[in-house]
């Protein structure tokens, strides 16, 4: 599979994008705010084997991509939406250096396009830690409205509960670019 958008092709992970991957996942400031890494050279390998394994599930309710730009063909960060029933959640992880530039926007855009118009969901949302200013304005950006806040409702491999913002559109609220 893959999507693309005026500046990024979204693609499945291949075995040998995990050196590019852990440029981004074992930065400190990329996942100040995830709930997983910093990552070692072996979770960064394990992370890329699973979302390849990933791709064979049938029926497919997962789906993690390698965002890379047409330009140059660099692999600057990830993306994915994740289905469970009528919803789909998701997420986006960028290399620092991509930071600020639209990218996790027109990304996040395309998994709300391939959402509502491929999957057939009808509610899509994303959570972040409130400390966690730029997803929260990609959020905005894209649409998705407020809903609320979620106390210590996930787990980290950082030790403790993380807090979070829910934002979420629906398939009715949702205006694709022309």
């Amino acid at each position: 599979m893959r999507l693309e958008t005026n500046r990024l092709i979204i693609r499945e992970f291949v075995p040998e994008d995990w050196e590019s991957v852990h440029r981004y996942a074992s930065d400190p400031k990329v996942t100040r705010y995830t709930l997983w890494g910093p990552n070692t050279e072996e979770e960064t390998k394990d992370y890329v084997a699973g979302m390849k394994a990933m791709q064979q599930k049938e029926p497919r309710t997962h789906y993690e991509w390698a965002v890379t730009r047409k330009t140059d063909g660099e692999l600057i960060g990830g993306c994915g939406i994740n289905v469970s029933g009528s919803n789909g959640e998701i997420g986006y992880c960028f290399h620092a250096d991509h930071w600020g530039q639209g990218y996790a926007s027109e990304c996040a855009k395309a998994m709300l396009e391939f959402g509502f118009r491929q999957l057939g969901v009808h509610r899509i949302y994303a959570t972040c830690r409130p400390e966690n200013i730029g997803s929260e304005r990609v959020m905005q950006k894209i649409g998705m409205q407020k809903e609320g806040y979620l106390r210590e409702h996930m787990p980290t491999n950082k030790g403790g509960f993380a807090n979070s913002w829910l934002y979420s559109i629906l398939s009715h609220e949702y205006v694709p670019e022309s």
